[in-house]
């Protein structure tokens, strides 16, 4: 009953917030106006506006013919027409689990001010409601602050302005150019910038930026760029340049599951044979890497190539005799 009373809850606030939505657009609003734009009965509806009432809006009844109900003095809240339900997402993102920037977390910290006194607790909890924490069990403990361009080079997507950018790459060698921002990705721990130069498009990671400048000039910014779609292919293009080789193999069914854990993502998983074994495709760094990867799982799994797998696997098998027997 908990689960199905916090709905019931949840479903009434929401109708609250779009009446106080639909008391801000108007001038005034009827019972039968708000029961047939919130589908919901006439009593309901009555019932909805009392509570509001009754609660600390500043909302009072009209009576008689051309009556109605309105906001005392035309008081506002702008909710820029959220719900409920959508207001506690976004203060969920400016809680401490969020990798949004300060800046961004506080201008949702903002936003909770202009909630009414009853949503505002469910908001603000929602803002303490989730921590995540990146660090492995054992590991060091220390804090990964924001890249220091961050909040720069989000500014510079936001407005759609070019950025003169310095940059230092994966061999500590040091260039500058014009790029013309598209979007930010943050993945993992680490933070992504998606720009568009003179030899296409680019991804810079931000903690490798050591200098940030927009200008005033405008982006350039393809019609039918999609970041998510963008961030696809460069997260695929990423995999497969991290694991280059490929093996095919087969699997016993009792071993799939096995065989997932050990892999996870580098796993593709085919049909079946005429035997009953489970075609897969595996991927890896190096067949070296793959062959100790996979020698304990020979019992249920038999490589079909690349052949330096196989006998990198039968190496390790000689060697493990030689020591063990």
């Amino acid at each position: 009953m908990t689960g199905l009373s916090g709905e019931v809850v949840d479903m009434r606030t929401d109708r609250l917030v779009a009446i106080l939505l639909m008391l801000q657009r108007r001038e005034q609003v009827t019972a039968t106006e708000v029961a047939m734009e919130l589908e919901v009965s006439e009593r309901t509806a009555r019932r909805d506006l009392d509570a509001l009432a009754m609660s600390g809006i500043p909302v009072y009844s009209i009576q008689g013919r051309g009556g109605g109900w309105r906001l005392l003095g035309g008081a506002r809240t702008d909710l820029s027409g959220l719900t409920a339900s959508e207001a506690r997402a976004l203060f969920l993102v400016a809680g401490p689990a969020s990798a949004a920037t300060p800046a961004v977390k506080t201008a949702l910290r903002k936003l909770v001010r202009a909630l009414p006194e009853p949503f505002r607790a469910q908001a603000e909890a929602a803002a303490s409601s989730l921590i995540l924490d990146p660090q492995r069990w054992g590991s060091t403990r220390i804090a990964q602050p924001p890249p220091r361009f961050l909040d720069d080079l989000q500014d510079a997507v936001i407005r759609g302005v070019q950025v003169r950018l310095g940059y230092v790459d994966s061999t500590g060698a040091e260039t500058d150019r014009t790029v013309h921002p598209l979007g930010i990705v943050a993945k993992g721990r680490s933070w992504y910038l998606i720009a568009h130069t003179g030899t296409g498009r680019r991804t810079f990671r931000i903690d490798r930026v050591s200098s940030a400048d927009p200008t005033d000039q405008p982006v350039h910014r393809p019609k039918d760029f999609d970041l998510a779609e963008s961030w696809r292919e460069i997260a695929a293009e990423v995999d497969r340049r991290r694991t280059p080789i490929e093996i095919h193999a087969s699997c016993a069914p009792d071993g799939i599951n096995l065989l997932r854990v050990a892999m996870g993502d580098n796993l593709e998983i085919g049909g079946t044979t005429n035997d009953g074994r489970i075609t897969v495709v595996i991927r890896g760094p190096s067949e070296y890497a793959l062959a100790g990867h996979l020698a304990g799982l020979v019992e249920w799994l038999e490589i079909t190539s690349p052949q330096g797998v196989r006998d990198h696997l039968a190496a390790i098998g000689n060697a493990l005799t030689e020591k063990y027997r």
